[in-house]
């Protein structure tokens, strides 16, 4: 593209000078977010939005073909309700934002603003929930909640987040623990087979499970700097929650039982994530499945007859064939729309003008790079389908590229601090033999926290990383978002 188009799209800071000033630009010239008066809470614009919808769209269909059931909970939680779990309570109190008054009267009770919902779906359960007849219940919303964090970025970490909280109750623990473990697959082949992210299937130690958990799994990503981001949660929390809400059914021989539960959730930090995966310095690049637009037709020398009509007439056939499609006949140089769209991360380009027309042909360009392609009109729309596919199939590749180049085996915490020194972030793989103060002491030494306990694991050694000791088992480690 000429260097005056590009300076008219607004250069963009290059990753490998400052990774965050070049994650800052992008979300602010994509128009993906606009900061607001109140710090640390986000203004999510209708191209950022359009990017959550699909999301939202995809894993819609996919909990409800599962059986789920969407539903909607209050926004506030009595502290009497809250203090009901110790474990959770002491979890999310450093994050809590209270509400103390009613227009000008004094509440009697403090309220919560959200945090996340599992004491409201306990609330609710123990007024549905009374016989073997009424389980399991199998829900879903998707609402905002909000977590007083120190320290924010559009989209990472933020006040204010959109997110799906999925909420079940079952008979028994098999069938807790056997949903806990669908919904982490579900959430595995929605970010590998519609955001073209590779992630790690994983169980977190004890020390970072959620607050009130038996156990939580997760999925790990990647990103393009080396650092770790959670990408989603499973939890099974056994029945601690039905007790300490006094949940009860009565089973099939009429004897009274206490339900277990799971929770699991995804949140907008996955549009972060969509950036730092694949974005490059000339902006976004976005998997198809969730691009807003998954191809913008551009025509030259729109001045010329018959060129406008043939473009708009290629619109109507992509658009018929269920493929998001735009068609910018705005007045701005097409050097300038090249620009403007690769920033925007528009998977596929169509150029068409009067020697386009004339051969029967336009041209195709893809965001992943590579030589533009000239294609007869009679199969523009296969060859879309087509060219949709290999851009997904080319940024999973990339990303898992890039996750196997920088997964480092180690053996010793100094091991560690030698290969992070020489070759940068990273995943790290290294054994554990399950002690708490091992894994933080791997931590203070080496800069990495535990991410996950692999649930396909290796047996790098038989000894510890940190204390040489007898290992347990593989832990992921890594500097994490």
């Amino acid at each position: 593209m000429a260097k005056n188009d590009k300076k008219m799209v607004g250069a963009i800071t290059s990753m490998e000078e400052d990774f965050a000033q070049w994650y800052t630009d992008i979300v602010k010239k994509a128009e993906l977010v606009a900061y607001t008066s109140v710090k640390g809470c986000m203004v999510i614009r209708p191209y950022g939005y359009a990017i959550w919808e699909n999301i939202q769209h995809i894993l819609d269909t996919m909990f409800k073909e599962t059986g789920h059931e969407n539903v909607n909970m209050p926004m506030f939680i009595p502290e009497s309700l809250l203090q009901k779990e110790k474990d959770h309570v002491e979890g999310f109190a450093p994050e809590v934002a209270w509400v103390t008054m009613g227009g000008a009267a004094k509440l009697e009770e403090r309220l919560c603003v959200r945090p996340t919902s599992e004491t409201l779906f306990c609330d609710h359960y123990k007024d549905i929930v009374h016989s073997y007849r009424d389980l399991p219940k199998l829900y879903n919303q998707w609402v905002s909640v909000v977590r007083w964090e120190k320290t924010t970025r559009p989209f990472l970490r933020s006040r204010e987040f959109l997110w799906q909280e999925g909420h079940t109750i079952h008979a028994t623990a098999e069938e807790a623990i056997e949903e806990t473990e669908r919904m982490l697959d579900v959430y595995t082949r929605f970010c590998e087979e519609s955001l073209a992210m590779p992630v790690v299937k994983g169980k977190k130690t004890e020390s970072d499970k959620f607050a009130g958990a038996v156990s939580t799994y997760a999925i790990e990503a990647l990103m393009h700097d080396g650092k770790a981001l959670q990408a989603g949660t499973s939890h099974y929390f056994g029945d601690g929650f039905a007790k300490a809400f006094d949940i009860q059914y009565a089973d099939k021989d009429n004897t009274l039982k206490y339900p277990h539960q799971t929770s699991w959730g995804v949140t907008t930090r996955l549009i972060g994530a969509i950036i730092m995966t694949h974005g490059d310095d000339s902006g976004l690049v976005l998997p198809p499945a969730v691009a807003p637009i998954q191809v913008v037709i551009v025509p030259a020398a729109m001045h010329k007859e018959g060129v406008l009509d043939k473009a708009r007439e290629l619109y109507a056939q992509l658009k018929a064939a269920g493929i998001r499609v735009k068609l910018d006949d705005t007045e701005n140089s097409p050097g300038w729309k090249f620009a403007e769209y690769e920033m925007r991360g528009v998977p596929v380009r169509v150029e068409i003008g009067p020697r386009d027309i004339a051969a029967g042909q336009c041209m195709i360009a893809l965001r992943t790079g590579g030589e533009k392609t000239a294609v007869p009109l009679e199969s523009l729309v296969q060859t879309v389908q087509d060219k949709l596919r290999e851009v997904h199939d080319v940024m999973y590749q990339r990303a898992l590229e890039n996750r196997e180049k920088r997964t480092y085996p180690c053996t010793t915490t100094e091991e560690i601090t030698q290969v992070l020194e020489e070759r940068g972030d990273g995943f790290i793989e290294a054994m554990w033999c399950g002690d708490e103060a091992c894994e933080d002491a791997v931590k203070e030494r080496t800069g990495v926290g535990s991410r996950c306990i692999p649930l396909a694991q290796k047996q790098l050694s038989d000894k510890c990383v940190c204390c040489g000791k007898p290992a347990r088992c593989m832990v992921l480690w890594g500097k994490a978002y």
